[in-house]
């Protein structure tokens, strides 16, 4: 992608607006999409979340201060979308926002979007029992490869207590794998 000045005011501009925006989705779709699915699990809620995560960019695009690189500020709008949406699942549902992903998870295998083998599985209902920011971070090194410094814009936090938070989640994960 070009300078990101650049590109945030082609984001801003009427005339350019439209393209940039394309250009945004077509850069951004495809990975916001796993990102969110590895947090809600469920494909219809990714689809519902990664739409409301565009809409919310396209809506605040002119709020984006740029003291955190886009690409965070964008993570950080799904994130938060992706967690929010878990919330009011379980609200809705009068349990916790690990009940709603325990009984994603028990969806999981009958998901015909989800192309993973017993192994992965076992891998998500080891990551289901981790404490939220544990999953998150987790679920962002592991299977997205964002580095620390990526994930402290997104999720606010110092790189210390990500990098804390990552090894306990892959202590637990690796004993949940030895034992089960």
């Amino acid at each position: 992608m070009q300078d990101e000045k650049v590109f945030i005011e082609r984001l801003l501009d009427p005339k350019t607006q439209q393209d940039a925006f394309r250009e945004l989705l077509q850069l951004y779709q495809k990975p916001l999409y796993n990102h969110i699915r590895n947090i809600v699990l469920n494909h219809d809620d990714t689809d519902d979340v990664l739409q409301n995560t565009f809409l919310k960019i396209f809506q605040n695009i002119a709020k984006f201060k740029g003291e955190s690189k886009l690409f965070s500020w964008i993570y950080r709008i799904a994130t938060n979308e992706a967690l929010t949406l878990l919330q009011q699942k379980a609200k809705k549902s009068g349990i916790s926002n690990e009940e709603v992903q325990q009984k994603e998870l028990n969806k999981l295998e009958s998901d015909v979007f989800f192309d993973g083998n017993e192994i992965q599985l076992k891998l998500q209902k080891a990551i289901a029992l981790l404490p939220e920011k544990q999953q998150l971070v987790f679920k962002m090194k592991y299977f997205e490869e964002l580095k620390y410094e990526e994930i402290s814009e997104i999720v606010d936090t110092s790189v210390g207590a990500l990098k804390a938070s990552y090894h306990l989640a892959v202590k637990k994960i690796e004993e949940y794998l030895k034992t089960n």
